[in-house]
């Protein structure tokens, strides 16, 4: 089973590990180094092995120092310009999909949809990235977000870490900051669909704020790290000691989320076990509320397994499974759900990148319990044809097969009550 799968590994783990510090397309890399986007990516942001090759190695090359400007001091090693880059999207979309509005004094009544089945959405999202080693073993990396998803007014900081290669010289590599604990197995900024790893949002292990340490142990990578658990949004200030204290705490209870990854390959296949465990708040069932954060607290376990190979040189497919549970959960039970995702990509030429991405996600003892995680229930197909006008620019078709019925919201009030096929059309840029 794998709910109790791996997080007692975490025990003595804690020596081990290879953490996949994975950046988007970032063109000031390019600059930094004159060499093309080709050099890391097949198709961006898709990392190719030099790509991945470099990530490993902390976000840097050989020779880096020569890029960098010491004005005279040994001990000072800047960017010679500045390391930033800029990410934009825009898009055009006809959809199924609907906003569901409950009454607030009665949010188990059936609620009110609307929306525009055809959406002009640009700019979809508008990121600022930078990265450049500090040191010889020290980087950093960030982006921030601009008017995501139509948020004008927003600057929201997701990616924000330090790096630290060969801590003490012991072969661990350490991150410190705000990562993606699902980078484990799968990158989200990577994928070359719209539709995203929709397992991964669901069981809520997308940003947070934690410490991972890594290490190669011979042909098995392994990762250990702890996460707060409660997200990257949430702070308080320390006001018990007395008034007007400068400090803030970003957690918001004393358990944190511990995971690991153990890595290796099986006939050229790439295989991937994760386990984590920590705490978890849920959903306020009794409100309209849609995300995590305001409802009861709780245990979380994860188990997982991601698979990964290479058909051909231009042919790559991924398959990712979680098991997730929820303890001491709805009316104090223990509840269990799964899913996860499989999906090709092809890469012909230097024009043009296919993918096909497909979702499924279980409520399983959720399944009926006329809540928002009846919203579990999911099972899409997302097909994609990206044609590249430069290495850094592209414009994206993209398909969207929801393969589930949809329910009465006169009767569940709560769950899948439009479909979600959609098609999108767009261009996405990197500079």
């Amino acid at each position: 089973m794998f709910r109790h799968l791996f997080v007692s590994a975490a025990l003595f783990a804690v020596v081990a590990g290879v953490w996949p510090q994975v950046g988007e397309a970032m063109p000031a890399f390019a600059r930094q180094y004159e060499v093309s986007c080709a050099a890391c990516h097949s198709a961006f942001p898709k990392l190719n092995g030099g790509g991945e090759s470099f990530a490993g190695n902390n976000m840097k090359l050989p020779g880096w120092e020569d890029q960098a400007a010491s004005f005279g001091d040994d001990r000072l090693a800047l960017p010679k310009i500045p390391p930033l880059a800029v990410r934009a999207q825009g898009f055009f979309q006809v959809r199924e999909g609907r906003v569901a509005k409950y009454d607030e004094e009665n949010p188990t009544d059936p609620p009110t949809l609307s929306g525009a089945d055809n959406d002009l959405q640009s700019p979809y999202l508008i990121k600022l990235l930078s990265s450049a080693p500090l040191s010889e073993n020290l980087t950093y990396y960030f982006y921030g977000i601009m008017a995501e998803k139509g948020g004008n007014g927003s600057f929201l900081i997701e990616d924000a870490w330090f790096g630290y290669q060969d801590a003490f010289g012991t072969g661990i590599d350490a991150t410190l900051g705000q990562f993606q604990v699902s980078d484990l197995m799968f990158a989200r900024e990577t994928r070359l669909t719209f539709q995203d790893y929709m397992v991964y949002r669901m069981a809520d292990i997308t940003y947070d704020r934690g410490l991972i340490l890594s290490r190669a142990l011979g042909p098995v990578d392994l990762a250990v790290g702890a996460v707060n658990g409660n997200g990257i949004k949430e702070s308080a200030t320390l006001n018990a000691p007395g008034y007007a204290r400068p400090d803030h705490t970003f957690d918001d209870d004393h358990e944190k989320s511990a995971f690991t990854r153990l890595g290796f390959e099986v006939g050229g296949i790439g295989v991937g076990i994760m386990g984590l465990s920590g705490g978890w708040q849920g959903v306020d069932t009794t409100s309209n509320a849609v995300s995590a954060g305001n409802g009861p607290d709780s245990d979380i376990r994860i188990g997982g397994l991601d698979l990964s190979g290479r058909i051909s040189p231009t042919l790559d497919w991924y398959a990712q499974y979680l098991q997730v549970t929820w303890t001491d959960f709805l009316d104090g039970e223990d509840v269990t759900w799964d899913g996860g995702f499989a999906g090709v990509d092809w890469i012909p030429n230097d024009r043009w990148a296919f993918s096909a991405l497909y979702n499924h996600t279980d409520a399983g003892d959720l399944d009926g319990s006329e809540t928002v995680y009846d919203g579990i229930d999911m099972q899409t197909v997302s097909l994609t044809a990206s044609y590249y006008f430069m290495r850094n620019v592209k414009g994206l078709v993209e398909v969207n097969a929801d393969l589930l019925d949809t329910e009465d919201p006169d009767v569940h009030p709560y769950g899948h009550l439009t479909g979600e096929d959609y098609l999108l059309m767009g261009f996405d840029a990197a500079f």
